[in-house]
């Protein structure tokens, strides 16, 4: 085992326990792909800083820890990485108006607050668009895909990839939700629902019946805690990693949208690096994005049950139940498919269709 990775693993764990997570009680996680490809030539010594939102214990974290341990081997340390996560620097928005101003070099944001430098990326946001990994995983990796990141071209910010932050589950403090109905509420009000700084995420939660509101990740533990808000929607990995279910009673396992993530360097930070040292950034972001995926697929449904262990209580929605989100939220593509393009939704459609049939 390499060196870097023992250190991962050991940071890792020692975060777990401090949260009240024995490390024990992870996951079965594979460990990363051996680090391969020759040393890169010296062009100077180089110290990314990268910010996250999430927290140590996240599949977010260990892949950058993966990538700062790619760019350490492979430059005989000469290119070193900085990982502060816990949205220690600011939440996405935050982080990426700092990587435009070249106060910091990288972060990983999800797509949604993302769109407002590349308003396509609002199909990623589109409800129950994707509805496996595998379809998600081949739009990702799509000619579509890969022109939203090369338009950021020019905004100061370069897109490098995406990864998976994953399917999108309701949780709250308030009642068990297994229908639209139970969102909106009958004889009591509409659960008031955070949601990230994005219009289609709103628009889809004033269609089922919620009051949305937008808020940044940091500070929503404290909200819920408060009853600022009843309810957020996240992966289960992010759920537990944040400790959510401490303040959060109910969850639905609605997968209503699946949200990538963008690894991003900042374009001043970029344009500053040596061609070899820019490809080197890039292909270990790839590797270290291949990898986050696995871990992704990996940490969900342990941690959906280990959330289900620590006292949530979690529906399992069926096809019927499913059905019956999917057509309150057709509102949300009668909007919004026009302004993001009907060729790149269908586009989207097709792949997921595509995969559903192989």
């Amino acid at each position: 085992m390499h060196y870097l990775w023992k250190h991962t693993l050991l940071v890792t764990g020692a975060t777990l326990l401090s949260s009240g997570i024995a490390y024990a009680q992870t996951p079965d996680l594979s460990a990363p792909p051996s680090i391969e490809g020759a040393v890169v030539s010296d062009h100077g010594n180089v110290t990314l800083r990268m910010g996250l939102g999430l927290a140590e214990s996240s599949p977010q974290y260990i892949s950058s820890q993966y990538f700062a341990d790619i760019l350490d081997q492979r430059s005989e340390g000469r290119i070193s990485v900085n990982i502060f996560p816990n949205s220690q620097l600011g939440d996405d928005v935050q982080m990426m108006e700092m990587l435009q101003t070249g106060t910091l070099d990288m972060t990983y944001p999800s797509s949604s607050p993302a769109t407002s430098y590349v308003s396509e990326l609002a199909v990623f946001d589109l409800p129950f668009l994707l509805p496996t990994r595998e379809a998600a995983i081949e739009a990702m990796r799509s000619d579509a895909a890969q022109e939203m990141l090369d338009a950021f071209e020019g905004t100061g910010l370069k897109a490098l990839t995406f990864s998976e932050n994953g399917f999108r589950q309701l949780s709250n403090s308030s009642r068990q939700v297994s229908s639209p109905e139970d969102v909106a509420g009958l004889d009591v009000r509409g659960l008031s629902v955070r949601t990230m700084e994005n219009p289609v995420h709103l628009a889809i939660w004033q269609a089922l019946g919620a009051n949305p509101t937008p808020m940044a990740f940091g500070e929503l533990f404290s909200a819920m805690e408060q009853g600022v808000v009843d309810g957020q929607e996240n992966p289960w990995s992010t759920i537990l990693t944040s400790n959510f279910h401490e303040v959060q009673d109910y969850g639905s396992e609605t997968r209503h949208v699946y949200t990538p993530f963008i690894m991003m360097i900042s374009e001043r930070t970029w344009n500053r690096l040596a061609p070899e040292y820019q490809a080197l950034i890039h292909e270990a972001a790839l590797q270290s994005a291949d990898y986050e995926i696995q871990l992704a697929s990996e940490y969900d449904d342990w941690a959906r049950d280990q959330l289900e262990e620590r006292g949530m209580q979690i529906t399992r929605l069926d096809d019927d139940q499913i059905a019956a989100f999917q057509a309150a939220v057709q509102p949300v593509y009668e909007e919004w498919a026009p302004r993001i393009g009907e060729d790149l939704v269908t586009e989207f459609q097709r792949i997921a269709e595509s995969t559903m049939a192989e």
